[in-house]
């Protein structure tokens, strides 16, 4: 049986992928960085567990020992063009014959965020290997809303977005795309897709929406990225790359770089994505 790497095996989409490859029988090598309750979940659920670090190249080579195909996911912080240098290497040395990875809808050559333009170059670190590469460029995950209960609680949502559109996109409709390609990986090779939701809207279409989910008035008030970063500036503080990276984000945002819409999600993954609606309910209990 193809044995299948995930890294970040306890993040959001490495975790989702990871659960739904057991439930469907694969054979799921989870790599973390260590050993707690949600990589116990994964070895209950049927998963081998290995510790290690991307960052740390000695590590990744008995992690990709016996694999086929692999995930590659890295957070928004330092060191992802050595991590992906590190995880091609491996990859190759192994024999890897496929891999799905993680890019972001802004990655691009000229990108003014550091971690965009990281991106478009750790996609083209992995295009050299020459092993079956699979790109997703997803837009503002639906789960960006999870990181703020307080703000929601408060019926008024305010980020640094005067103007733009976007299509909020689950984690679980992520982890169906990078599942049904790891299963299948040979009618994806080589392809870059871009990842969207249900419906793309304003940020105030969204807060109207998230109401509607929640039951309450709910507005949005757009705030220079100043206020928002002072607002939020634990989360912020802690990462000056994702500072820098999102105070561009706010750029490109308000320039289309996140809109859009396309099938990929339900023409791969299998089902339509979820809508903002469905997804605030499922996580209502944060909101009350």
């Amino acid at each position: 049986m193809d044995r299948i790497l995930i890294t970040a095996a306890t993040g959001h989409t490495g975790n989702a992928t990871a659960k739904l490859l057991l439930e469907r029988g694969l054979s799921v090598r989870a790599l973390v960085r260590k050993e707690d309750e949600r990589s116990r979940e994964l070895v209950r659920l049927g998963a081998e567990i290995v510790t290690g670090n991307l960052r740390d190249f000695d590590s990744l080579r008995p992690a990709m020992k016996d694999v086929s195909r692999a995930y590659f996911v890295f957070p928004i912080g330092p060191g992802l063009i050595e991590s992906t240098a590190y995880f091609a290497q491996a990859a190759v040395d192994a024999g890897i014959e496929a891999i799905v990875n993680m890019s972001q809808i802004s990655a691009r050559e000229d990108a003014k965020s550091h971690v965009a333009q990281d991106h478009w170059l750790a996609e083209r670190l992995l295009d050299r290997t020459g092993i079956a590469t699979t790109h997703l460029r997803p837009t503002f995950f639906a789960e960006w809303f999870l990181y703020y209960p307080a703000m929601i609680k408060s019926g008024v949502i305010r980020f640094p977005f005067r103007r733009g559109r976007h299509a909020p996109i689950a984690v679980s409709d992520q982890a169906r795309v990078i599942a049904a390609i790891l299963q299948n990986p040979e009618p994806h090779k080589g392809v870059t897709y871009e990842l969207f939701g249900a419906v793309e809207m304003d940020h105030s279409e969204i807060a109207r929406q998230i109401g509607i989910a929640l039951g309450k008035p709910m507005h949005y008030e757009a705030v220079t990225f100043d206020e928002f970063a002072e607002a939020a500036s634990t989360r912020l503080a802690e990462n000056e790359i994702r500072t820098q990276h999102l105070r561009e984000v706010a750029v490109d945002y308000e320039n289309g770089i996140f809109s859009g819409m396309n099938q990929v999600v339900e023409q791969v993954g299998g089902l339509p994505p979820t809508d903002i609606q469905t997804f605030i309910r499922a996580h209502r209990s944060l909101f009350e």
